[in-house]
């Protein structure tokens, strides 16, 4: 079976003005199809960057990137926004959420893009609500929340 995620000697470089910082250096990893991972390590030892790598937000400087066995290296931003979408599920550490809009909105928000239509939308985002047990908070803005909500 095919890994969902597979690197071989993945590397971002960052720099500017003549001064490097090696954020990744040469990290092999696969992930099987079902298995849970934890990722730990020390302030700046590189996690966030390689999370964005692997949720394809940012680009690796060399090395090979293998998601559910498509090559993600040199994928146009179109591209890899379709599999954003698609493919990868995000909870980010400061939420990104719409703060105008309803918990409800937020949920559809990448079923609006992938096509969905809307009834089926909103059936879908109640049902994941539901699932994480706050269907309370599908009128609720954002800020209303709590971090574990």
């Amino acid at each position: 079976m095919t890994p969902i995620i597979e690197t071989q000697g993945l590397t971002k470089t960052f720099g500017s003005n003549g001064v490097a910082v090696h954020a990744l250096r040469g990290v092999d990893l696969t992930v099987e199809r079902g298995e849970f991972l934890a990722l730990i390590g020390p302030s700046g030892s590189g996690k966030s960057t390689l999370m964005a790598i692997l949720g394809c937000l940012d680009t690796s400087t060399s090395g090979t990137y293998a998601l559910d066995g498509q090559r993600v290296n040199g994928l146009s931003g179109s591209e890899l926004a379709k599999i954003r979408n698609e493919k990868v599920g995000f909870i980010f550490q400061l939420y990104n959420l719409l703060p105008k809009a309803s918990v409800q909105r937020n949920v559809e928000l990448p079923m609006l893009y992938a096509g969905v239509p809307r009834k089926e939308r909103r059936r879908r985002a109640m049902e994941l609500l539901e699932r994480v047990g706050i269907p309370e908070k599908a009128r609720s803005l954002p800020g209303t929340l709590s971090g574990g909500q």
